[in-house]
């Protein structure tokens, strides 16, 4: 990574993370991404686990399978619970592999109605308050119109005042990674960021306390926004029915794949529910991915979409996610719309299994 990036629970400089690639036997082939962070920090899931689900149960699942639409291929690994890291990555491939082999674009064929998409920065926690307001400038200069703010306690009220005080018009909005508990002080403050007038705050408590988060919600103004709090279209519901939020950042890995995070839109957009696309720092290939979910009609906030080499010396697919002015353009090539670098790939693979089919 070109900058370090540290949120509530970890400090991160690179990233190892599992590309899967799928092919048909007429040599049609379809890439996704497994994104899972390489600790169990951010979800229980990592590198190591993800490469086990996907060698051992996913893989073997889809290898001979016949599917008509990869919207049939959650059936193939129902068995499956939780993993959704480790699915969304298989997923994916398939939703590339059948839009590829159509001739369509990955944006068209999940219902996609946009050819640009706008998009936001992530920054991290900073050793210094210079420090973060150097790379808010960087990310403001470089068009970016949404910057997201990781807190945690003790880096909150302070950061943003300076952020808000040097930047009045910027869309910001914070995120703390579930980090917050229900202590007085600690309430205190979250409701005290209401007075910064941001797009939102981001998953201030654990992700099965969505109790805590409705009577948050029901105290501020700002809007709050699940992330952790909703894996799946139940979870979801029950957020709903609570009024735990009014924002939902939809992961494709964290939701377990694309079948799921289209779901997710359309439930969140029937229910008048504002939703965006975050990302796990994803390649080239789920980074493209995620574009192409962006482009549906429900995401009405800036997404984590950001350029490459936002994150990147290089990346894996060619050309490079480029965002200008803070807008990314979706994709109308075949399937993914980018080249995979697979030489580069190649050269810098830890770890590599290949699964074919009996006979």
């Amino acid at each position: 990574m070109v900058h370090a990036f540290q949120t509530s629970s970890h400090r991160k400089t690179h990233l190892d993370h599992i590309l899967v690639r799928l092919v048909e036997e007429s040599g049609a082939e379809g890439w996704g991404e497994i994104a899972s962070p390489s600790d169990p920090f951010y979800c229980p899931e990592t590198t190591e686990t993800c490469w086990h689900i996907a060698e051992r149960y996913l893989l073997p699942s889809v290898v001979d399978a016949v599917w008509e639409h990869p919207a049939e291929l959650p059936r193939l690994w129902r068995k499956v619970r939780g993993n959704r890291f480790a699915i969304a990555g298989v997923d994916a491939a398939g939703w590339a592999l059948w839009s590829g082999i159509r001739g369509v674009s990955l944006a068209k064929a999940l219902g996609g109605t946009r050819s640009e998409v706008v998009a936001g920065v992530s920054l991290g926690i900073e050793p210094t308050y210079d420090a973060l307001l150097d790379q808010v400038r960087r990310q403001v200069d470089a068009g970016y119109p949404r910057v997201k703010l990781k807190i945690a306690p003790g880096w909150d009220t302070e950061p943003v005042r300076l952020v808000r005080e040097a930047f009045p018009d910027l869309a910001v909005h914070v995120d703390a990674n579930g980090a917050y508990g229900e202590t007085a002080e600690e309430l205190a403050v979250l409701r005290g960021l209401d007075d910064f007038g941001l797009l939102m705050i981001e998953q201030p408590f654990a992700p099965r306390n969505l109790v805590a988060h409705a009577a948050l919600q029901r105290s501020v103004r700002t809007p709050v926004c699940l992330d952790e709090s909703v894996d799946t279209i139940d979870d979801l519901r029950t957020a709903l029915a609570l009024g735990a939020g009014r924002v939902l950042n939809i992961k494709v890995s964290r939701m377990g794949g694309l079948t799921a995070a289209v779901a997710a839109h359309d439930l969140a957009r029937e229910h008048g529910v504002d939703v965006w696309c975050g990302g796990m720092h994803e390649f080239g290939i789920g980074r493209a991915v995620n574009v192409a979910l962006s482009s549906l009609p429900g995401f009405t906030l800036p997404s984590d979409v950001s350029a490459s080499a936002k994150y990147y010396a290089r990346d894996v697919v060619q050309p490079e996610v480029v965002a200008d002015q803070g807008v990314v353009r979706v994709p109308d090539g075949p399937g993914l719309g980018h080249t995979v670098d697979v030489a580069f790939i190649g050269e810098n693979r830890l770890k590599e299994i290949t699964i074919t089919a009996p006979g």
